[in-house]
């Protein structure tokens, strides 16, 4: 890794983000995507004052992490926090994220009015998904007086967002009881009431089992799988298997109600996700509503790099569509 090779890149990107980086907010965004600005093996983000740096180059560099750090506090000088999540590192902790500088990351950003607890050195991610955010802009749009499922709902803020929207009953659901207490965080921080039944800490798949069984039904459901799981309960596939997931959760919606669906594998182009959904449209039971882009800011204004697989009719490899459901 080189600094004076990343300079013009980042000066180039900060220049572009000119109006965001004025002073400290409470906001989380992009601050550099390398993949698509001239970097790839690097991305800046910025949680509020934190600063958040993935360093995915295959022999991380202390010294060009050093610059990079010196040249930031000198252009953002209300940063108060820097963490460093290393994909190549030795140790967990070092993938899970370090403190550069700084002794409290922060712990909560506002997002489209509403708050979402964080923690950045929970996992290899920051616990939340800044590519998502114009889907969660549309979920408070049209969540009023629905009753939603979020699943594989990770720290719950799709779900959050629907709670912020004026959603009568959201259930989130995911295998990992930490990151669902994330999502309770959330809750209180907007003074949203938390009922333990609708926190779910089970595998996807018999949880969807017993809610077909006992006939429950919601006037939403989101789907946002990972790339690939595989436990006793089932296996996920984005890339081989997403029809069968995505069927798997359609008994569940109410006639007039919508599927959520996100597919965020690089290596699935925007063309053979459409196949996917025009497929499963095909009965005349879903149709495709609209597909929600990933704002600019997050991609990169000034593209130089490109995508793995074309994410054409999306603008980006997190596919996000709506889709409108009919019942027999």
């Amino acid at each position: 890794m080189n600094f004076d090779l990343l300079k013009p890149y980042l000066d180039q990107a900060l220049a572009s983000r000119h109006g965001t980086l004025d002073s400290a907010s409470d906001t989380a965004f992009r601050l550099f995507n390398g993949f698509y600005e001239g970097y790839p093996s690097l991305a800046l983000d910025v949680y509020a004052k934190t600063l958040l740096i993935h360093d995915y180059s295959d022999e991380p560099n202390q010294e060009f992490i050093n610059q990079l750090v010196h040249y930031l506090r000198e252009r953002l000088d209300w940063l108060h926090a820097g963490v460093l999540k290393t994909r190549n590192a030795k140790t967990p902790d070092q993938k899970r994220g370090q403190i550069l500088f700084g002794d409290n990351p922060d712990k909560k950003i506002r997002e489209h009015g509403f708050w979402y607890a964080i923690d950045l050195t929970m996992n290899r991610d920051a616990s939340f998904y800044l590519d998502t955010s114009n889907l969660r802009k549309w979920l408070i749009e049209n969540s009023k007086d629905k009753t939603v499922l979020n699943t594989f709902a990770y720290t719950g803020s799709l779900g959050v967002a629907t709670m912020a929207g004026g959603a009568i009953k959201v259930v989130q659901t995911d295998r990992h009881k930490g990151f669902l207490n994330l999502a309770k965080d959330s809750y209180s921080l907007n003074n949203f009431s938390i009922q333990k039944q609708n926190f779910i800490a089970q595998d996807f798949f018999p949880v969807i089992s017993r809610f077909k069984t006992g006939k429950q039904t919601f006037d939403c459901v989101i789907i946002d799988p990972p790339i690939f799981s595989s436990t006793s309960k089932g296996k996920v596939d984005l890339e081989n298997e997403s029809i069968r997931l995505i069927n798997k959760v359609r008994p569940l919606i109410n006639d007039g109600g919508y599927l959520i669906s996100i597919n965020n594998g690089v290596y699935v182009s925007g063309k053979e996700y459409m196949q996917v959904l025009e497929t499963i449209c095909k009965d005349g039971y879903l149709n495709i509503r609209e597909l929600i882009p990933v704002q600019e800011s997050f991609i990169g204004y000034q593209k130089i790099g490109k995508s793995i697989t074309d994410p054409t009719p999306f603008n980006h490899s997190t596919k996000i569509a709506i889709l409108d459901v009919k019942k027999k």
